[in-house]
């Protein structure tokens, strides 16, 4: 067997210690953790993204802001056909009575096959492969004259509010390598068009996880999980990876979301306006954030240090830990400092009407604080009453709509991994080779890699929310163009 590494013993020692369960506070709820604005209110926050965006705002330094959209989207659409693979008969039947309804059916491909051809045709090598493609490349949308793949869809939104005053529009895009031939493919295959319709220049990158950052897998004992080749397993980390590939992305503004988060194009005005809602509360946090650290950094006062204090408590439900108030003014000044200078997020939250996705908390960190976290599931300990009730209480989730401002007000980049809580990671059940494992996943990104940032909650309208995380979910209005 090979030599484990120490990355590797550590790993192992983490899936058998498990990870502490967060204390969890209170839910984040309107007004107490969760911002919601009036009609006026979120008009201002557009005008503040569109007058930063076009150039005609810039940041305190003088410097135009660089703007970028951020796509996780390196994994493969498998589990979107799970109940197809698993050929579970009453979506089955659903999906081929309803076919005609997908973007990727055709006439002549499709129309005389029977039920079991159907699901193989679509998901089978030898037919369009959607099992084991990325959920990118897959035709989500169908208008009739064209139809259109979810990063089709992700390019057409970047147009209509990420493209500054030359006409230039960034994205980024997450992938696996192997994949990186089909995704050349199915942008080549609408930027230029598109380039010409929206009046844009796209300059889109593709980037990788990185390799180093997979994780090592145990067997349900907790010993080295073995592959049939002998070799001993690693997988990706999960989604928390990826801050190392936002560490590296040279922009001040970032906004991310997921790949199969879209819809059909009568929904992009109000997806474009609440976009804008966040890039504008993002900014408009990062002008206070930097007012706050000038002032400190020029002497501070007693008035200061409360109104500073107040801020935080109101705003971003932080509440100062004990040892604070035993501290003089200079040495307040010095903690106030350090909570004020790190990056920004702000983070879209919807009211939940049972769609998945991780909630909005107030919790208890180690040294006594509180502070605003995204909590899953699997981090809120089952056994706690208390944390079981601010479950039951809990009134949004996350529907993975962000917006990140990684610099200062100097506009320096911070070092992302500096705000990772490495405590916030999960262990989850996986299964390789018909085995069973243990697999460590890493903070997830919008949760424990972001830990440690300066966080605002907004609500966002339910309709901006239209994830595809099983194929009969293309069946919704907001996947129906026609």
């Amino acid at each position: 067997m090979e030599k484990l590494t120490d990355k590797d013993r550590i790993e192992i020692e983490r899936l058998k210690k498990g990870f502490p369960w967060m204390e969890i506070v209170a839910p984040a709820t309107v007004g107490k953790g969760i911002v919601s604005f009036t009609e006026d209110d979120a008009r201002n926050m557009v005008c503040k993204a569109e007058a930063y965006i076009s150039g005609k705002c810039t940041g305190p330094d003088g410097r135009k802001l660089g703007f970028a959209k951020f796509v996780p989207a390196s994994g493969a659409a498998s589990r979107m056909f799970k109940d197809l693979f698993n050929k579970n008969v009453t979506i089955v039947n659903k999906f081929v009575s309803s076919i005609e309804k997908f973007a990727f059916y055709s006439e002549k491909e499709f129309s005389k096959l029977d039920v079991d051809a159907c699901v193989d045709h679509t998901l089978g090598e030898e037919g369009l492969g959607y099992g084991s493609k990325p959920k990118a490349v897959l035709k989500f949308h169908n208008y009739g004259n064209e139809t259109r793949t979810a990063i089709a869809e992700h390019l057409v939104e970047a147009a209509h509010y990420m493209k500054d005053a030359n006409g230039n529009a960034n994205v980024i895009v997450t992938i696996s390598p192997e994949h990186q031939k089909l995704f050349d493919a199915a942008i080549a295959e609408v930027k230029d068009v598109y380039e010409r319709k929206y009046e844009v220049k796209y300059n889109i990158e593709t980037v990788f996880q990185h390799k180093w950052t997979d994780t090592i897998a145990v067997t349900p004992e907790g010993e080295p999980f073995i592959s049939n080749d002998g070799s001993i397993l690693h997988r990706p980390g999960g989604h928390g990876a990826l801050i190392n590939n936002l560490n590296e992305v040279p922009f001040d503004v970032i906004s991310i979301k997921n790949i199969d988060n879209v819809a059909v194009e009568r929904f992009l005005p109000l997806t474009a306006k609440w976009k804008k809602v966040l890039i504008g509360t993002a900014l408009s946090y990062r002008e206070k954030v930097d007012s706050y650290i000038k002032a400190l950094r020029s002497g501070s006062d007693r008035p200061l240090l409360s109104e500073i204090e107040s801020f935080f408590a109101k705003e971003l439900c932080v509440e100062m830990p004990s040892a604070y108030a035993c501290l003089d003014d200079n040495a307040k000044a010095g903690a106030l400092l350090a909570l004020l200078d790190r990056p920004v997020r702000v983070c879209g939250m919807v009211r939940n009407e049972g769609e998945p996705g991780g909630g909005p908390f107030v919790i208890r960190e180690k040294d006594g604080s509180t502070s605003l976290q995204i909590l899953e599931g699997v981090q809120i300990n089952p056994s706690d009453p208390k944390a079981v009730e601010c479950l039951k209480k809990s009134t949004h989730f996350n529907p993975v709509d962000l917006v990140c401002v990684l610099t200062d007000g100097d506009g320096r980049h911070y070092n992302l991994l500096d705000y990772v809580d490495n405590d916030a990671g999960f262990i989850s059940s996986k299964s390789y080779q018909g085995r069973e494992l243990k697999a460590l996943e890493l903070p997830g990104l919008w949760n424990g890699a972001m830990s440690r940032w300066n966080t605002v909650f907004v609500e966002v309208p339910i309709e901006t929310f239209n994830p595809v995380k099983t194929v009969m979910d293309l069946l919704r209005p907001a996947h129906q163009a026609l």
